[in-house]
């Protein structure tokens, strides 16, 4: 028996201080009380003297009021819940239905339907099977008799189920599920590899740096400063929210004026949108910024040909790099000389790409969860490949090219929505190499809703599939080494693009729910419950911030399958969304930095005569015209969301396997389920993005 460790006796004994204090009352109703030691009032009370009934009873009523209050309050948050399911989907209420493109997702739909039915009337079955007492597989030593044995049709029904189920169904699901788990493992490896490899990188400080001074003239007769010509385009379409600060942005970086030409593509079909943006220009370009104004009159190619036409210009001759940046981007004054530098006695250097970073990752709580994966994204995936492979897949924007590296790799395309991605590949098969800056970083935005997060993931999984069909046999036949080749293949087309959504899709969204149907094809706790936890922790770790949503992040990464499983179809087969460009809608979020900026030009302007020169009359009046509108116009109101019928439909589904598992006595698989359906049922009704703040 272990020794009993109690100093109470011994603290009593010798660190009794204080002097006696004995208080005396003068109303008889109160007794004495005696105070022997500063201790002794704290001392714990007899337990001869206990409470009395009244005492009790009144505890037993407050513990009484407590329980009905959280009663209540849980019945008024289910009221209200059903309240608002009621309107929303009932009533459509408030619910703006999509009315364009009704075709588009209609079969995936209707095997969800079909599904949801099957599992339904599969439950009802197994409800009524639980109810009447039918449990032959809580033990497994328990004899299933057969059907002669058995009195009554639906017994009879139930048992040829159970046999059926166990010699049809079950192996099938079993088959596939372990490919789905081999899947599972080998995505994890390579994740895992890659997070080692980040940690190596930190350990050992490895990153690209910049030696002497770059822009020191070489030329012994010619001393001074050298800078590179530099062009700068702003391709944009429709970007009310966001053109003023990003053409401020950059027309504010540090570098000399007759070394830069900043080009403004604009591919904006609304006239009023033109005029704003040509307006801004034309200001920036009577401060004396090198800037341009360049309007498409046949829009082809969505950004692509944007970028395309923009490079066909006489003038880009005279200059050897290019950086792009989105209409959503704030490059910071230093960007050039951190990035352009890297260059310099580099002929083979065709890239150097900065890290993105969010002006609004805390709006809510779909902004936190994509802050989540883009800082795996840059901080592992793209850091980790640049640093050993020297190649990763360029982010479209917050990147400077070799325009000789542009020009040799075949220059823009416009045969997919991921024009990014295809230089790239082209580059690397081409013999460029890349750097990735985790150090330099280029403030933006992410989508704040649902609708917009959705539509830019469809573009973002459906475009790799279309550029894996066309590129393959220009990577098979290139002159790159065979590991290279192996790389773009294996590691970043097909497991990366496309195994990644397949197995999430299928494994979590289809057998897992199957599964509470068809017990003899259960899975592994270590396959739903630890190897997610662990692959989510290991995506948080770039951003530690963030683990208080490490829950509603694994669950939201499975409703997002559906969405990227979707996408990835179609790209593979060349279906008719796989060719659509969204643009990502912005809210024209600002830094802290440059909203007090903007208010200090703003103090300064306000007791200065402005003047416009370089306009005529009738730009100013046009121009004035706009102005008036723009602030007579109305605030815009928010829009209310679509119902997204398939996420509802999953989400029940999933819902219905969790009842399900109630019959079969599984807590783990119950709980689990549970809160992917109502994640799922969340996602549907498009709260993550517009009313969890």
């Amino acid at each position: 028996m272990a020794p009993r460790l109690d100093f109470s006796d011994w603290w009593g004994k010798d660190r009794k201080k204080g002097t006696p204090v004995v208080v005396k009352m003068e109303n008889p109703n109160y007794s004495v009380v005696e105070i022997n030691g500063p201790d002794s009032a704290f001392r714990p009370v007899e337990k001869s003297r206990g409470k009395n009934a009244k005492q009790v009873t009144w505890v037993l009523l407050l513990k009484a009021h407590r329980a009905v209050g959280c009663v209540a309050w849980l019945a008024t948050v289910f009221w209200a819940l059903l309240g608002t399911i009621k309107k929303r989907l009932i009533f459509r209420q408030g619910v703006a239905v999509a009315t364009e493109k009704l075709g588009k997702g209609k079969l995936v739909l209707k095997i969800i339907r079909v599904f949801l039915v099957t599992s339904l009337a599969i439950l009802a079955f197994e409800v009524l099977a639980y109810l009447k007492g039918w449990r032959y597989f809580e033990s497994a030593n328990l004899h299933i008799p057969s059907t002669l044995d058995l009195q009554g049709l639906l017994h009879m029904v139930y048992v040829a189920w159970l046999t059926f189920r166990a010699d049809y169904i079950a192996p099938v699901i079993q088959a596939l599920s372990q490919f789905c788990v081999v899947l599972f493992l080998i995505q994890s490896v390579d994740r895992l590899v890659l997070c080692l490899g980040c940690f190596w990188i930190k350990y050992k400080k490895i990153k690209p740096r910049i030696d002497g001074d770059p822009f020191k003239s070489d030329d012994v007769e010619a001393p001074g400063y050298e800078y590179p010509m530099v062009l700068v385009q702003i391709p944009m379409c429709n970007e009310r929210e966001v053109y003023e600060q990003s053409i401020s942005a950059v027309c504010q970086m540090d570098w000399p004026k007759d070394r830069i030409l900043i080009q403004v593509l604009d591919d904006s079909n609304d006239e009023s949108i033109q005029w704003l943006i040509k307006a801004e220009v034309t200001k920036w370009n009577q401060k004396g910024v090198n800037i341009i104004y360049r309007h498409r009159l046949i829009r082809t190619g969505y950004k692509a040909g944007n970028l395309k036409s923009a490079m066909s210009c006489d003038y880009v001759k005279d200059y050897e790099f290019v950086a792009i940046f989105d209409a959503d981007f704030q490059p910071n004054p230093d960007f050039l000389k951190l990035t352009v530098p890297h260059f310099k006695n580099n002929p083979e250097l065709g890239l150097v790409q900065a890290r993105w970073a969010f002006v609004n990752k805390d709006e809510n709580l779909l902004t936190r969860l994509q802050n989540i994966n883009l800082c795996f994204h840059f901080e592992v995936e793209q850091q980790v490949n640049g640093a050993f492979l020297n190649f990763f897949g360029f982010n479209g924007t917050a990147g400077v090219w070799r325009i000789k590296a542009l020009e040799e790799s075949g220059g823009w395309l416009e045969r997919t929505t991921v024009e990014d991605m295809d230089i790239a590949v082209r580059a690397h098969l081409n013999g460029w190499k890349f750097i990735f800056l985790n150090d330099v970083k280029v403030l933006c935005e992410v989508p704040e809703s649902y609708e917009a997060y959705r539509k830019q993931q469809h573009r973002w999984h459906s475009g790799p599939m279309q550029l894996f069909r066309l590129c393959l046999p220009a990577i098979i036949t290139s002159k790159i080494a065979l590991w290279k080749k192996a790389n773009l293949i294996f590691l970043f087309f097909l497991l990366r693009k496309l195994i990644l959504p397949f197995y999430s899709f299928t494994l979590f969204c289809i057998i897992l729910p199957l599964t509470m149907f068809v017990p003899e094809a259960e899975l592994p706790m270590w396959v739903i419950c630890y190897v997610p936890v662990l692959m989510s922790f290991l995506n948080i770790l770039p951003a530690p911030k963030s683990f208080p949503f490490i829950v509603p992040y694994l669950l939201f990464e499975n409703t997002m399958s559906v969405t990227k499983f979707n996408a990835m179809v179609s790209g593979l087969f060349q279906l008719g969304s796989s060719y659509e460009w969204v643009v990502t809608k912005k809210a024209g979020r600002s830094s802290e930095s440059d909203l007090l900026a903007a208010a200090e030009r703003d103090s300064k302007t306000m007791n200065q005569p402005q003047i416009c020169r370089g306009a005529s009359e009738t730009e100013l009046e046009l121009l004035n015209q706009l102005k008036e509108q723009k602030e007579a116009a109305p605030k815009s109101v928010k829009k209310v969301n679509k119902i997204y019928r398939k996420e509802l439909s999953l989400a029940f589904l999933l819902l219905t396997a969790s009842v399900r598992s109630l019959l079969s006595a599984q807590g783990v698989h119950f709980y689990f389920l549970l809160f992917q359906g109502v994640t799922f049922l969340v996602v549907g009704l498009d709260l993550i993005g517009e009313q969890i703040s």
